[in-house]
């Protein structure tokens, strides 16, 4: 039994990093070059949506010390607002958060594995899912090490291509220019950049992946704040490095509309052969997100459980102490998933749907701060402006996407009302007690 051991600062770190570099900066790129043909504008684009992940990073922090407790926005809207919205953001967590997730990067590394090992992708998809899920059974020690190793094959293998073009003869003659230039003020203020914020918001998505583990990670007061903050400003410098790579080494034309902008780099930098072996590494380095995400999304099930009786069962540990049934549900879900869907056609959808319920929590900061004003917990900088930059950004990406394309908010909605019948129902019959 590990009815002692928890996450250590290290393991937090690492788990914010691998929720946050997965798919999206492989594969946000080609959606942006279109819109945004400046190199300065995109990199400003990805500036952005950093600012924006450390604003809401700083504000979780001080949520998750406060409340201290792990579960992520279902706890937090429950006890800020009301457990209705509590559970409705615990419900899209589980089904769009963590379960969609985890199918669009078990698809992503199907796709980068499939031209290496001659398997097809869905296959691929569900063995990803079923082994990773498998080593999180076993226990926090086991997924910390698995996590960390994973984490660090991911940061090797971007350190590795953040350099590469200068070591390479062909590499570094696509002319883009990283400065500003006449016409650029122009394409940040436009629609096309609050549009192309969603897939960079997509890429950035985990910045608050400690927070779900908050009860179970050593010294919380002090290392969730860290981990976030520091995280998050590790992806950020990685992010910028490798985006004006991709750039530096493919012309727009070649990246544009391709969803695996790191296959295009690698064939363009090293050829075919050692493109094909570059595909089977990027394919075993994307195993660390899916494996962090596969940590934080059993404990807000887990945290549900605890809630309704309903979802009791969620809470069910194993000899490791660890929510197996909660484990097994989202693998589950994260299969089907990988059966019916694409990955395009989830990447807007997640993005939309996950940064209500984040907006939400981070307005949520205003009423916490009313409700335990002496409270011993981190405190946001520079507030009120941080969590006001957050919210800011996010209303003006979901007014834009929504004026593009308004079928994505629907769809967003729309997955809401079988999480308020199951509310409803859950808390009529099942209810134990006050959140």
């Amino acid at each position: 039994m590990e009815t002692l051991r928890k996450y250590s600062l290290s393991v937090a770190i690492m788990l914010v990093i691998a929720n946050m570099i997965g798919t999206g900066v492989f594969t946000s790129l080609g959606y942006q070059v279109g819109p945004l043909p400046s190199g300065f504008a995109i990199l400003v684009l990805w500036v952005v949506g950093g600012v924006v992940a450390l604003s809401g990073a700083f504000t979780y922090a001080e949520i998750a010390t406060t409340l201290k407790k792990s579960g992520g926005e279902y706890l937090y809207l429950a006890r800020i607002f009301h457990p209705a919205l509590g559970f409705l953001s615990g419900w899209m967590s589980a089904v769009v958060g963590f379960a969609g997730a985890i199918s669009a990067v078990a698809i992503a590394i199907g796709a980068y594995a499939t031209e290496a090992v001659g398997v097809s992708t869905q296959v691929i998809a569900v063995v990803a899912i079923t082994a990773i899920s498998a080593i999180h059974w076993f226990g926090v020690k086991a997924g910390g090490i698995a996590q960390t190793l994973l984490t660090t094959l991911k940061l090797s293998l971007i350190v590795f291509f953040c350099s590469a073009p200068f070591f390479v003869t062909d590499g570094g003659k696509t002319g883009v220019n990283f400065f500003p230039q006449p016409g650029d003020l122009d394409l940040i203020l436009s629609s096309g950049f609050a549009t192309s914020l969603v897939f960079v918001v997509y890429a950035y998505t985990g910045w608050n992946a400690s927070a779900y583990i908050a009860g179970n990670l050593e010294n919380p007061k002090r290392n969730l704040p860290l981990s976030l903050v520091a995280g998050t400003s590790i992806v950020v410098v990685v992010y910028l490095l490798l985006n004006a790579m991709f750039m530096y080494s493919a012309s727009f034309a070649e990246l544009a509309g391709q969803n695996d902008i790191g296959n295009v780099v690698a064939f363009k930098l090293f050829g075919e052969k050692a493109g094909f072996i570059f595909s089977g590494i990027f394919s075993v380095a994307l195993l660390s997100t899916l494996s962090a995400m596969t940590i934080a999304g059993p404990r807000v099930t887990e945290a549900m459980g605890e809630d309704y009786r309903l979802l009791k069962s969620f809470t069910s540990k194993n000899n490791y102490n660890m929510p197996y049934l909660a484990i097994l549900a989202q693998a589950a879900w994260a299969i089907f998933l990988v059966l019916v869907s694409s990955f395009k056609e989830i990447i807007q959808y997640i993005s939309v749907s996950l940064s209500i319920f984040s907006m939400i929590t981070v307005i949520g900061i205003f009423w916490l701060r009313k409700q335990q004003p002496h409270a011993d917990a981190f405190k946001v900088p520079l507030y009120p402006i941080t969590p006001l930059i957050f919210v800011g950004c996010t209303l003006w990406m979901i007014y834009y996407v929504a004026a593009e394309d308004p079928k994505i908010l629907l769809y967003s909605l729309a997955t809401l009302l079988p999480g308020y019948v199951l509310y409803l129902f859950a808390n009529r019959f099942n209810r134990k007690h006050p959140v």
